[in-house]
């Protein structure tokens, strides 16, 4: 095959296993939504948010949290960029004087420092997710997520 033609099919193989725009490029507009307004690096606003969301998805029945995740294409990657805190932030919700009690979002200080943030930042974070989930999966299921937070 000519040097040429073997370019030109490799890049139609590398487009065609490309993700066509869908979770992705929306996680995507999250991550970088965060970057820009916060001022935080893309590793520090994935594992943010996810664990956030991993809070929440403690806090939430399965039900409500799937309304959240399909609001927020590429959620489990989210989810898998949080650091854990002692466990998961989800799993803290559930246990005594964890994250669902007294501690709320306070819980989430520890995975916030292991990305380099101090705990003010939690309090950054939320306003602009629940923006960007009103945005996408409109008013009910921002405040699914707003009751997970508050």
């Amino acid at each position: 095959m000519k040097p040429r033609r073997l370019a030109l099919c490799l890049l139609l193989v590398a487009v065609a296993c490309m993700p066509a725009g869908g979770s992705s490029a929306l996680a995507a507009d999250l991550v970088s939504m965060l970057t820009q307004n916060l001022g935080v690096t893309q590793q520090q606003a994935q594992g943010g948010a996810g664990a956030i969301f991993d809070y929440a998805k403690g806090k939430l029945s399965a039900n409500d949290f799937s309304k959240v995740a399909a609001a927020v294409p590429g959620m489990d990657s989210l989810l898998s960029s949080a650091p854990a805190a002692g466990g998961t932030a989800s799993s803290l919700s559930k246990l005594p004087g964890g994250a669902g009690s007294i501690g709320g979002l306070s819980s989430l200080a520890e995975p916030f420092s292991k990305l380099g943030m101090n705990s003010d930042m939690v309090g950054k974070f939320v306003p602009e997710i629940l923006s960007y989930v009103k945005s996408s999966g409109g008013d009910a299921v921002m405040k699914i997520l707003q009751g997970a937070l508050m």
